[in-house]
Order: structure tokens, then C-alpha cells, then sequence
């Protein structure tokens, strides 16, 4: 059975920072990518970043290449690390995964939440004063 449990949300202030985790189990991540996506109210689920479990590529929205860095840690976790948070970076935050890892056109796929196969159930970040 496969789960992705993401942890990590949290109520911050403007400019803080936080790292999500995805825990991941019953796949084998060197043929997946793993991307984190997230969903405001009232708004479509949008890709933040990306990275492959073949070869560690990653690929991130242009919005937030700089602020959000995306990694993995050991076999079966992959962390979004979020800097600088705004008001606006607040959502609930998913990781999915999709067996794309040695895809050549990773770049074009990776941001479209329907192609993915499994999701995690969310963690909320909350960005205010």
C-alpha cells in the first residue's frame, strides 16, 4: 500500500521559515518524482516544486525558485523547504508522486496535478502576524 504523510505545517509570521517533510512508503522512489504542490481557498492546486528519484533533478515553479528548496533525505523522504514566507504562500501543501523519474519531458509534465498517482493528505501552512 502506498502513503505519502506529509507533516511540518505550522502558523508563521512574514519572513519565516519552515520545512515540510513527505514521508513516503510502498514505492520505490528511484522510479518517481515526487512534487509538492499546494491549494489556497478559492484557488487551483499549483505546482511548487519537483524532483526526480532517479537521478535527484529537481525543477521548481519560476514563481518561487530562490525561496522554496526542494531535497530528499534518505530513502524515503523528500523535504520542501520554504523561506521568506509571505501571506500569500498560505495553503495547504501536498506532496504526490509520479512515475516520470527518467522522463525526458519531466519539465513539461511535472506541474499538472492530474497526471499524478498517489497524494498525501496535506499539511496546512499559515502565514500571518
Amino acid at each position: 500500500q502506498v502513503q505519502l504523510v506529509e507533516s511540518g505545517g505550522d502558523l508563521v509570521q512574514p519572513g519565516g521559515s519552515l520545512r515540510l517533510s513527505c514521508a513516503v512508503s510502498g514505492l520505490t522512489l528511484h522510479y518517481y518524482v515526487i512534487s509538492w504542490f499546494r491549494q489556497a481557498p478559492g484557488k487551483e492546486r499549483e505546482g511548487i516544486a519537483c524532483i526526480s528519484g532517479d537521478d535527484g533533478r529537481t525543477l521548481y515553479a519560476n514563481s518561487e525558485k530562490g525561496r522554496f528548496t526542494i531535497s530528499r533525505d534518505g530513502a524515503n523522504t523528500v523535504n520542501l523547504h520554504l523561506d521568506g514566507l509571505k501571506p500569500e504562500d498560505t495553503a495547504v501543501y501536498y506532496c504526490a508522486a509520479a512515475p516520470w523519474s527518467t522522463a525526458p519531458n519531466l519539465q513539461r509534465l511535472w506541474t499538472n496535478p492530474g497526471g499524478y498517482q498517489y497524494w498525501g493528505q496535506g499539511t496546512q501552512v499559515t502565514v500571518s502576524s
